[in-house]
Parts: C-alpha cells; structure tokens; sequence
C-alpha cells in the first residue's frame, strides 16, 4: 500500500484505533498520552530508520517509547523504515552538499517518511489517523485541512509540514498544537507520571552527531573529502577548504582564514568548479529567490498580490514578502529588507499571518 492508495478518514469516533509516531521523547510521549485520555485505542509506532546509533532511532529511545507505551497500557510496534529513510533522506542529504546545497533533512523525512511510509503502515494496523508530537495547529473546514503555527512559537514546527499532501494531512493529528512545553507539556508529565526525562532535546540532525554532519556525507561520498580553494569575488584565493560540504551560506567560523582583515563570510559555493567564494556580509545578502518544486498545502498557490512572510530556514522568523509566479510556473520571492544566508537547498516556507501556505526548495542564484 502507498499513500496514494490510502483514503481520507471520516471523523474519528471516540474509541477508533489511532497511531502515534514515538520517538520516545517527551513531545511524542505527551502526545500518545493524550488520545489514551481521550478515550482512543492507541498504537505506538517507534520508526527503526538507521542502522547505527544515533538520537533517532537508538536501543535507548525504543526502550524509551516501550517503557512509556508499557505505562498507558498501549500496544508499541517498532517499524523497519530504513530503506525509506535512506532513499529519501541520508543519500538526498549526502548529494545535496556535494551540490552545494544545505539540505533540509527533517523537512523530506516528515514527507517521505513519517508521513510515508510509516503513515502506510499505521493504516495497515487499521489506524484511521497518525498523531505526533509536532508543535502545529491543524484545522478541518469545508474546502480542506489548514495548517497553522503552533501557540508556543519557540517550538512550532509548521515549517516541517509544508511539503504534505491534503491526503496526508487528512490522516494527520497534532495534539500538541495549542499547548505551550513549559506550561502546559512538562507539567502534564508530571501529573500523569510519565516514566520519560523532561530535558532539552537537541535540534540538530538525528542521524548525524553534533557537528559532524560532513561524516555522514563522507560515508555516502568519500571523494567530498577532496580540498580545493577559498577565494574572493575577484578569483584571489584567500585559504583551502576541507571540501566544500562543510560549508554553508552565510557561513563565517571554521574557515581557516587568517583574521585581520574585515570578516568574510561564504557568499557562494561553486561546485562545479569546488571552490567556496566569500567577501563581506553585505555580499552574503540577498533581496530576492527562487524556489524549486513548491508544494501548496490547499493544493494551489496563493493569488496574486496577498501579503506572505516567509522563513527561510527553520527558527528563521517569518519576514515579508512578495511571491512573484511567472507563466511558465518559475516562482520567485522578493524581500523588501534584504536576507543574510539565503542558502540554496533550505526551504522557504511561506505563511500568511499564522497559516502555513507551503514553500519550496532554495534554488542556486544565477550568475
């Protein structure tokens, strides 16, 4: 079964079986707790996505989510996903920085993976829905379901949504839209004495340590090790790279320039010819962007001459601007202020007001 195959829900009655995708986290966990206590029969679905350790899918984050399923008295079922997860996430994410490009994992996984092929197999165990422990707001109407950002604005995660289909959506809950993880998360922990630690969690990528996202990249693609200049706009080679996946746009640490000067951060990476290009931060700016492959949460683009903002990459606060979308479907975006470290391969997610419309990919600035 793909999820093409899989038809939107009716309402979900009081005692329908749903799925929680758990991570055995406090979001997830929370998460699951709640539909118990809303009279659902919950199953916990634990993703299995990478074969070594790591946060996403360690022996210590199932036993996390099977203690805490164990507890509400749920079923949890632990789902081989990794070939999915592969294909469509750590190779995409390995090319992409040998292309030059800063990828946006957990926006593909969300899409190909969650909300794939593990979305596929909660309908196969007779779930009608798939609920996580994202912080968004989800609302039903007339003409499909609207996505928004959450009520804790320190922890919303719509900008990780914006590539679901309303098929996938229509099989979509968020319980943890409106409540705020200080407040209102931790304490209902508490009170529900939910065997889990309420520390931080790390945001950085799941299956790769802190800080060394370019390990995974090599595994998949030994020769990004290649060396090869740092120059300025003028071609004067100013240093040598370790390879061009360790660095971004708009990055300025860890270049291995002697100081003295004025700062220089990476404007550009050409890969075809593996250099990285800097100069100063006003040349690391940009007043508009392309993007490629743009998905539309309502299934079209918004008309013409609305008010957008748009975050261009995750925690980037939603800042105006005009989306331009030419006859033969290029779309653009235009800032009135202009951006520092618009990275090609980020997304750039597009709101009006709270709700989220959709976005696209990053696409390289033309020369």
């Amino acid at each position: 079964m793909s999820e093409q195959d899989i038809s939107p829900p009716n309402t979900v009655a009081k005692g329908a079986r749903v799925a929680v995708g758990m991570s055995g986290g406090t979001d997830s966990s929370v998460a699951a707790a709640l539909l118990v206590d809303q009279g659902y029969e919950v199953i916990g679905l634990t993703a299995r996505m990478w074969k070594e350790g790591s946060r996403c899918c360690s022996l210590e984050s199932v036993q996390s989510a099977r203690k805490v399923c164990w507890h509400l008295g749920i079923r949890h079922v632990v789902v081989n996903v990794m070939d999915d997860f592969m294909e469509n996430v750590a190779e995409r994410f390995a090319q992409e920085y040998v292309e030059g490009r800063t990828p946006s994992p957990c926006v593909a996984c969300n899409q190909k993976v969650k909300f794939g092929a593990l979305l596929t197999r909660a309908v196969s165990f007779g779930c009608e829905i798939m609920a996580t422990g994202h912080y968004a707001k989800r609302v039903e109407a007339p003409d499909g379901v609207h996505i928004y950002r959450a009520n804790d604005r320190s922890r919303d995660q719509s900008y990780f949504l914006h590539r679901l289909s309303q098929r996938q959506l229509a099989h979509s809950r968020f319980p943890l839209g409106e409540m705020l993880k200080q407040e209102d998360v931790i304490p209902y922990v508490k009170a529900r004495e939910l065997p889990i630690e309420t520390t931080s969690e790390s945001r950085d990528i799941c299956f790769a340590a802190p800080g060394q996202h370019h390990v995974v990249v090599e595994r998949f693609i030994p020769e990004a090790r290649k060396p090869g200049d740092i120059v300025t706009e003028d071609g004067v080679v100013v240093g040598q790279h370790k390879g061009i996946h360790r660095c971004t746009v708009g990055q300025r640490r860890g270049l291995g320039l002697a100081g003295g000067g004025d700062p220089l951060y990476v404007t550009r990476i050409d890969a075809e010819n593996h250099r990285v290009i800097v100069g100063p931060r006003t040349a690391a700016m940009a007043s508009e962007c392309w993007i490629e492959d743009p998905r539309w949460i309502s299934g079209t683009p918004p008309a013409a001459g609305k008010e957008i903002a748009v975050s261009l990459r995750y925690q980037h606060g939603p800042v105006p601007a005009a989306l331009v979308i030419e006859a033969d479907g290029a779309t653009c975006l235009r800032f009135p202020e202009p951006q520092f470290a618009v990275a090609p391969g980020q997304a750039a997610v597009i709101y009006r007001g709270d709700e989220l419309l959709g976005g696209g990919w990053i696409a390289p600035p033309t020369q």
